[in-house]
């Protein structure tokens, strides 16, 4: 069955898995941070994040050569423990980024955010896809993918990013209460979250869910949902996974972050098995001859 997403004027095939390429315009995301930017000094004489556009270019160009057909620009860090940015903090970061993307390659841009400003300036810019954690919980958020008819990514995630990894239970003040069932915890979250918006008017072929692996959840969490995304995939929309260099992958091999690379490729290989039609990844071209194996495994690969 073909599954097109329709994200502003673009008709994106899904009915084969893709990629998409994550570009994080900031100083602190806790795989890529600082690496497309530069120190400037600041008014104060204290040092302060700057995008280097040559650099994200040279990245994107990268991506795009290696075949992702998706780009997900962030201006703000939602690893655990992360700090919020201001708004016009964040629009400063992404609006110019996704600006000179546009002018350079015909891909999807995602935004990854949760304002509703963000949102706004960033779709003005040329943002297609938006990519929220906190799934349009943001006042004018719903209101802003509606009537620019973009495309949306509803994440779950339990609590916020400073406290989300805090210790499940614990009598700290941060802690988050665990789950009795994951899965189904989850999926009724991504699927009350789904109805809302549809009755609101978001149309059903430009909706992606995703289940939110490391957002709030232990390692032993993140492998149930991974072993139970097909229960995801019964929720009716394509779904997008994010397993890339995540702690999940350190906490099983033993890596850091930056030796991750191979068990990132297996665990989005098992997310491909569960259904998933969009992997996002540092790695864009191990994870796209992932996807190519696996569609010929599939029998989705035409050979000469």
């Amino acid at each position: 069955m073909t599954k097109i997403l329709l994200a502003g004027s673009r008709q994106i095939d899904l009915s084969t898995p893709c990629c998409m390429g994550v570009l994080n315009v900031t100083p602190d995301s806790f795989s890529d941070g600082s690496t497309l930017g530069r120190e400037s000094k600041a008014g104060s004489g204290h040092s302060s994040f700057e995008v280097d556009l040559d650099k994200v270019l040279e990245r994107a160009e990268k991506m795009a050569a290696e075949g992702a057909l998706f780009l997900d620009i962030g201006g703000e860090s939602t690893r655990p423990g992360a700090t919020p940015v201001s708004v016009q903090e964040e629009i400063d970061r992404v609006v110019p980024v996704i600006a000179a993307l546009r002018a350079r390659f015909d891909l999807c841009l995602s935004v990854d955010t949760s304002s509703s400003e963000v949102m706004t300036a960033a779709i003005g810019a040329g943002a297609e896809l938006v990519n929220d954690v906190r799934a349009l919980a943001d006042e004018g958020a719903l209101t802003a993918i509606v009537d620019n008819r973009v495309a949306v990514c509803l994440m779950h995630m339990r609590g916020q990013p400073r406290s989300m990894q805090v210790k499940f239970d614990s009598n700290s003040p941060l802690g988050e209460k665990s789950y009795d069932d994951v899965v189904e915890e989850v999926a009724e979250f991504l699927g009350e979250r789904r109805d809302y918006c549809l009755a609101k008017g978001l149309n059903a072929d430009s909706l992606l869910l995703d289940p939110g692996f490391g957002f709030g959840k232990s390692q032993g969490h993140n492998y149930e949902l991974l072993s139970g995304l097909t229960r995801f995939s019964a929720l009716g929309a394509p779904l997008l996974v994010g397993v890339s260099r995540k702690s999940m992958i350190g906490a099983a091999t033993g890596r850091s972050v930056d030796q991750r690379l191979a068990g990132s490729v297996a665990a989005a290989t098992l997310a491909l098995q569960g259904g998933a039609s969009i992997i996002r990844s540092h790695d864009v071209a191990a994870t796209v001859d992932a996807i190519k194996v696996y569609s010929a495994f599939c029998g989705n690969l035409a050979f000469d």
